[in-house]
């Protein structure tokens, strides 16, 4: 598990990074929504961290693809492949993050840990 932060310091609305490899991005929605995904677009090296969240997606601040929170999937390209979902607990008023098994979908040239 991966420690985040202190819940009161994650705003609905924010987004953090952490710096794991494949580094992953928690977002906390208007709606009170805790969620976790990889934090690289698929298409193009670009955190997902530093885009726009409206209700349950993300868009690339690069190319503008959409990324189901819940899911993962693709909701918009130029991005074909999914991102990583990963859960995310709350305990004891921190938020931790326990990272997937699952292979991570990288952009086209980017390794990390042995993934391509």
């Amino acid at each position: 598990m991966h420690e985040v932060c202190p819940l009161n310091q994650l705003a609905p609305g924010d987004a953090i990074r952490l710096d794991t490899s494949p580094a992953i991005a928690v977002f906390h929605t208007e709606e009170g929504e805790l969620f976790a995904i990889d934090d690289t677009c698929t298409h193009q090296d670009a955190s997902l961290a530093d885009g726009w969240v409206e209700g349950c997606e993300v868009e690339c601040p690069l190319h503008a693809s959409k990324f189901n929170l819940r899911t993962g999937s693709v909701d918009a390209p130029p991005a074909k492949l999914p991102v990583r979902v990963h859960e995310v607990v709350v305990q004891d008023g921190t938020v931790l993050v326990r990272e997937s098994a699952q292979e991570p979908n990288l952009p086209p040239g980017l390794k990390v840990n042995g993934y391509a």
